[in-house]
């Protein structure tokens, strides 16, 4: 193998360590230690510990707030504890914890933190998106080569060593480098460099994996910044050579068998439920036609708008990844670009557009919307120019500061009179349909629209996924989005199946294939009997104003009672869910509905809602399950009916798909919640936006990688999120699951590396629920809970 193989094998293995991360305009959760997956959850979060400086498990105070509050089950802790080898009281084990955390001295200014300044400095500039007015010059030549330009006109950068007269090609600066290290070497040097700053390697990272517009427009590679990093670290003259130092903290063996206790009692209830309501289901009677069935994302906050719409009347709920298995690429009336609107861990395989129908609308629509784009440049202008600002305000006088006042003392007012200009603006839902037909036409590599045997399949996928065989007179598939003002993680409030981008156009696209009469008969010769009166329409979830939007323009006049009594409906459940929801944000719950539009509209509002914080377990079965059950919003809600999928398809889909997903989501939130300032991105309040693509802690540094502190807290010493990973239950036969585990290897070392649980409630034996343990072996719950009792040192593992 040639040198220069050896060097790209090399940089593509340390790569694993960091995870991606996305561009803070569309934020996606993701695992932040998704590099160390392959490895037990315990050795994971010390090696990272040691590459990257963070925690691994929350710490004393959070561990016993919990044990205060009744969230770990002492006799769960006793044996958990037990189990470890450990025999002191919890308090003094608290203590131990405590008196171990991690105490490191201040920083100190280094040559190497003199590099990650100037680094930080030209790669922001390098990889801004269209936020600079000033533009960093010959970045179409790549990072390495606009860099190279640059060097000698920073007064910052040394004119030493190789910095100095920096070879054309990257692998060659990065070989001058490595020549007096050996080549067992190469990957333990390339990891801590790239850990150096994992915020900009994890979005570099992304960008390259995509291959977007900006990438091709501007590259860069791993291996361009590496060559730019190891170049100014030898004209600093840092020395590269890898430490062999261990951080593992002596306490997190300890720590790990609290978090376990913490997650056996919650996961012990959610359990005990779901097998109570299993056996329940034998004996329940089967329904009517339903008034309604709406079909929202499995994301935790619409476990709470679901329940409150079925309180208010016949209604069915259901849940579905919010991409609505549609993977698509998206681009909107008035969208410059497209964006992907399906799972990071799937490729778009359609694009579509919105394709205007109703000309007088349209022309309505594009002559206000144009007045408004014109007031956002002048907002934009004032925002980027310090001295134009002044000289606006200076000219605008009493009325533009009369303004600022509204907007920050009365937000709420503020935002019913933009409501109140905004309705006068056509949306493009009124004057658009969603391009779903095939045309034999590219965009980009993507074929625009979708033929008939695929507009098919994502509809049959969709009713047999969720396992259905009855339709009420209407169907709504519901997206959901966020309403926020002023706020750099405004698309991490977005759907996460759509890649944090709003899920009402995949819920349009859906709709507008079930409406179409060919595609019905298909599905009817299927088997799926859908009645003639059956009318499919999108929808829209506002997550912050619990607000259900209905985009009915095409309903017809025969379901328009139907329509009315829905709305009615819908606006019911939005008041009952916007109280129970500003009581966990600490208002008065009788003033829901005003409170969380307020907090939608208030720019200076740091927690317009709570987004998944709380997450903390996945179940896939039939709504019966969990219907009668307050969860909280902490539960990923799938519907699956194992009856209707005898070969186990669907479920195979569920398992590696959305249980995928949500662990990401759940360790994004845990990681962010154990060490903030290592995972998460530390307060809003002294955050920085740059270059439209993250944000910084102060005015400069490393991109922050997950979620501020906002996003977790109720206050500085009250935590809301309960930092627990992933609990999954599933209600099949268990042997059923077992034969997807054996088909997907990388679904067992999750679980077997403890980055998840996962308890299966077998219909078919009793509704018993059977515990995965390891390599594929279960044990049935009842019997743990004995051998827990009998033998408090050792688990006893049985086969299924």
């Amino acid at each position: 193998m040639s040198v220069e193989s050896a060097i790209r094998d090399s940089i593509d293995e340390a790569a694993t360590t960091v995870g991606p991360l996305w561009p803070i305009h569309s934020f996606v959760t993701a695992n932040p230690l998704s590099g160390f997956e392959d490895q037990p959850f315990g050795e994971a979060v010390e090696q990272a510990a040691t590459l990257l400086g963070g925690r691994g498990y929350p710490s004393a105070e959070t561990f016993g707030k919990a044990l205060e509050r009744g969230q770990i089950d002492p006799e769960i802790l006793e044996r958990e504890l037990a189990e470890a080898g450990y025999e002191e009281d919890p308090e003094t084990l608290l203590d131990r914890i405590a008196d171990t955390a991690d105490t490191e001295d201040g920083d100190t200014d280094t040559a190497t933190d003199h590099v990650d300044q100037v680094l930080t400095k030209w790669l922001s500039a390098f990889l801004d998106e269209e936020s600079a007015h000033w533009s960093m010059p010959n970045r179409e030549e790549g990072f390495y080569s606009a860099f190279r330009g640059v060097a000698e006109h920073d007064g910052q950068i040394p004119d030493e060593g190789l910095v100095s007269d920096l070879p054309e090609a990257p692998i060659d600066t990065i070989e001058a480098v490595l020549e007096s290290y050996p080549e067992s070497q190469w990957v333990s040097i390339f990891e801590e460099q790239l850990a150096a700053l994992p915020g900009w390697t994890g979005f570099i990272k992304r960008r390259v994996e995509d291959e977007g517009v900006w990438q091709s427009t501007y590259p860069i590679s791993l291996e361009g910044y590496l060559a730019v990093r190891l170049a100014l670290l030898d004209a600093v003259g840092a020395d590269v050579e890898p430490s062999n130092d261990i951080n593992a903290n002596p306490t997190d063996e300890l720590a790990e068998a609290f978090l376990r206790a913490w997650e056996a009692t919650y996961r012990d209830d959610l359990v005990e439920a779901v097998a109570t309501e299993s056996q329940s289901m034998d004996d329940g009677d089967t329904s009517g036609r339903p008034d309604a069935q709406l079909v929202f994302c499995i994301d935790t906050r619409s476990e709470i708008i679901r329940r409150h719409i079925e309180a208010t009347g016949d209604y069915e709920t259901h849940g579905y990844a919010g991409f609505f298995g549609i993977p698509m690429e998206y681009q909107g009336y008035d969208a410059d670009v497209a964006v992907d609107a399906c799972p990071p861990i799937l490729d778009p395989q359609h694009h579509i557009t919105d394709v205007p129908t109703d000309d007088e609308t349209r022309a309505r629509h594009d002559r206000l919307s144009g007045i408004r784009a014109a007031a956002d440049e002048v907002v934009e202008t004032l925002e980027a120019n310090a001295a134009t600002a002044y000289a606006y305000v200076e000219t605008a006088g009493s009325g533009y500061g009369l303004s600022l006042a509204a907007r920050t003392l009365v937000p709420g007012r503020v935002r019913d009179l933009f409501d109140a200009a905004t309705e006068l603006v056509p949306d493009h839902h009124e004057f658009c349909e969603p391009s779903v037909t095939h045309r034999d036409t590219y965009s980009g590599d993507l074929p625009v629209g979708l033929t008939h045997d695929e507009k098919v399949e994502y509809a049959a996928t969709a009713f047999e996924l969720m396992g259905w065989d009855e339709f009420g007179r209407l169907v709504v598939f519901t997206g959901h989005a966020s309403e926020t003002a002023n706020n750099p993680y405004d698309s991490s409030l977005d759907c996460g199946a759509c890649a944090g981008n709003p899920g009402g156009p995949s819920a349009r696209v859906l709709a507008t294939i079930c409406n179409d009469e060919a595609v019905k008969t298909e599905l009817r010769d299927r088997g799926f009997d859908i009645p003639e009166d059956t009318v499919f329409l999108g929808g829209q979830h506002n997550t912050t104003t619990d607000e259900v939007e209905l985009f009915a323009d095409d309903v017809p006049e025969s379901h328009a009672d139907d329509l009315d009594r829905l709305r009615r409906d819908l606006a019911k459940a939005r008041e009952n869910a916007t109280a129970e929801r500003a009581e966990s944000m600490g208002t008065d719950g009788s003033i829901g509905v005003g409170e969380t539009e307020r907090r939608a509209a208030d720019w200076a509002e740091t927690r317009p809602e709570w987004g998944l914080a709380g997450n903390a377990g996945f179940v896939v079965g039939p709504r019966e399950l969990t219907s009668d059950f307050d969860l909280d919003g902490r539960v990923f809600l799938h519907s699956y009916d194992w009856s209707t999928d005898p070969d186990g398809d669907a479920l195979e889909a569920i398992l590696t798909g959305p249980m995928v997903v949500t662990q990401w989501i759940n360790n994004q939130y845990y990681f962010s919640a154990v060490d903030n300032a290592v995972y998460g991105s530390g307060s809003k309040v002294t955050q920085n936006p740059v270059g439209n693509v993250g944000v910084y802690q102060g005015n400069g540094g490393d991109l922050m990688t997950g979620l501020p502190l906002q996003s977790l807290m109720a206050a500085d010493d009250e935590p809301y999120h309960q930092p627990l990973r992933l609990s999954t239950v599933v209600h099949a036969p268990v042997e059923r699951v077992a034969g997807v585990l054996t088909d997907h290897e990388e679904l067992t070392e999750l679980l077997d590396n403890d980055w998840l649980s996962l308890t299966v409630v077998d219909p078919t034996q009793d509704h018993r629920a059977f515990h995965y343990e390891e390599d594929l072996e279960w044990t049935p719950v009842s019997e743990q809970a004995e051998a827990y009792s009998e033998m408090p040192t050792a688990l006893a593992v049985t086969d299924d």
